[in-house]
């Protein structure tokens, strides 16, 4: 999967990283290598999270759209 994400320079040093498509999804590092690194297991964590909340509840029923 391809993930668009937004590194942005913190004023007090670092950087933040946020998935737009994954709301809610936000990551950091003191480098930006560090902090692509972070963000790759934080995607990981929220879809993975995100399969056991829908395997776990009957009353969820997942589907795919196109658009």
């Amino acid at each position: 999967m391809i993930f668009k994400i937004y590194l942005e320079k913190s004023d007090e040093g670092g950087y933040t990283v946020t998935v737009p498509s994954l709301p809610g999804c936000i990551s950091e590092g003191d480098t930006k290598e560090e902090a692509i690194e972070n963000i790759k297991e934080a995607i990981e964590l929220y879809l993975e999270s995100d399969v056991k909340i829908s395997a776990d509840n009957p009353n969820i029923e997942e589907l795919e759209l196109a658009i």
